[in-house]
């Protein structure tokens, strides 16, 4: 395991861009593979998970191209279908969470979609139902292997259909509308995901060729065509690294400005983050988080009862989130409730803020209740683990306030996530040092 060593405790100024957005990366790569045509795609982040995308799309024979940096383009006009049923797929499938939405585009174009059961982050359940349920109602034939946990779909021929998802699950709905746009006829997708990175998916689509309609809300009318061209997208940058650093200037007192963060597609974080009592300042498409020397103060709602902040489905706040709110809200004046509805074991992170000397009461698995210390007193450092993606940059930022050098492990769940991490800290003042197993 990689490890990271921070001196915390010091100031940090200047400015930082977030990079390209990981969430809208694993869809829109997924979706090359529905044409044989040549999709260029900019602004792609060079992390972990999206890294073992391409890689995968190339074994499965798609043409790979690396223009500049976070620049490729994708050509999926020879590929390779037998090498969805080999061990080597099996493995790589995986270890990758975003590999489910393959399934889609491969069963529209070509008649049949397979996949290993998924890993990523040990947050919880996530069901993959949604994903499944769609394809049936479009007309294909659902199998499962419960020995290799191996999952399959295969279709003559897909029909449009009306249905209404059990969830507004993000990576279902992206999964569903990939299959939908090569059918026959006219799919409806009510209680459709609606976040910025579905509504780029769905553009990028109609520039393709799709007939998509409702972009941006939650009912998606998809027209099926024969087929789709090539394109060039640039994705949005990513939120929730916007957020991440919105925490960081807070929890450190630093003032920082965070450059190009397309402002109009961050919906309720200056919002949730403006709650917490941080001064979040709109300079163009930049945003400015002054120095909070004087600290920063929850509020209350009118009645004068404790602030709860939760995730809902977009428009809703993001529950990638929560974990930098729970952390910055441990320096706040006065308290909050966090809760985290969508995910089960995404709090138990909290044990270690704890030993930092955290004032939180883990309620149960889904709400924490934080007090906080408003800078009276620092947290301490300490040597962690990191348990998840965000969790682990939560804890990041709580090192980078707390006095003294900690230490953090398994930071491959970071890098997961976040692209050269410690050389973006380092170049606005962190003192972070990575240590290779």
């Amino acid at each position: 395991m990689g490890t990271f060593k921070i001196e915390g405790g010091h100031k940090l100024k200047g400015s930082i861009q977030p990079q390209g957005a990981k969430n809208e990366a694993l869809q829109i790569l997924c979706a090359v593979l529905l044409t044989p045509e040549k999709v260029t795609i900019h602004n792609i982040p060079d992390i972990v998970d999206v890294n073992k995308l391409i890689a995968l799309l190339g074994k499965l024979g798609v043409e790979v191209e690396k223009l500049s940096h976070g620049s490729f383009s994708f050509k999926a006009d020879k590929v390779h279908l037998e090498y969805l049923e080999s061990e080597e797929f099996k493995k790589d499938g995986a270890g990758l969470r975003g590999s489910i939405m393959i399934v889609g585009p491969l069963l529209a174009r070509f008649g049949k979609g397979y996949i290993p059961k998924p890993g990523g982050d040990k947050i919880g359940r996530r069901r993959l139902d949604t994903h499944f349920e769609g394809f049936v109602k479009l007309g294909a034939k659902f199998r499962y292997n419960r020995e290799d946990h191996f999952y399959g779909v295969e279709a003559k021929e897909l029909k449009g259909a009306f249905m209404l998802l059990d969830e507004a699950s993000v990576t279902g709905t992206a999964n569903i509308v990939m299959a939908s746009v090569l059918a026959k006829g006219v799919t409806t997708i009510y209680n459709a995901a609606c976040e910025p990175y579905l509504q780029q998916l769905c553009k990028m689509l109609n520039r393709m060729g799709a007939k998509i309609s409702g972009i941006g809300s939650n009912m998606l009318i998809i027209e099926g065509v024969d087929q789709l061209g090539g394109t060039e997208h640039t994705m949005l940058p990513d939120m929730i690294e916007i957020g991440s650093w919105i925490g960081l200037a807070a929890m450190t007192t630093s003032e920082l400005t965070i450059k190009k963060v397309s402002w109009d597609d961050l919906g309720q974080i200056p919002n949730v983050f403006a709650k917490l009592g941080i001064t979040i300042e709109r300079d163009g498409d930049d945003i400015h988080i002054p120095a909070h020397t004087e600290g920063y103060e929850i509020q209350s709602y009118i009645d004068g009862s404790i602030m709860t902040i939760s995730d809902a489905p977009w428009p809703g706040f993001t529950p990638d989130l929560l974990s930098i709110c729970l952390v910055v809200a441990t320096q706040a004046r006065g308290s909050v409730l966090i809760h985290q509805k969508m995910f089960e074991s995404r709090l138990f992170f909290v044990d270690k803020l704890i030993d930092m000397g955290a004032k939180i009461i883990l309620c149960d698995p889904h709400r924490a209740t934080v007090i906080g210390h408003d800078f009276k007193s620092s947290l301490k450092a300490t040597t962690m683990t990191s348990p998840d993606i965000r969790a682990g940059v939560s804890l990041l930022i709580a090192a980078l306030s707390a006095k003294g050098t900690s230490i953090i492990h398994n930071i491959e769940q970071i890098d997961r996530g976040y692209e050269r991490i410690d050389e973006r800290l380092r170049a606005i003042g962190a003192r972070i040092e990575r240590i290779d197993p």
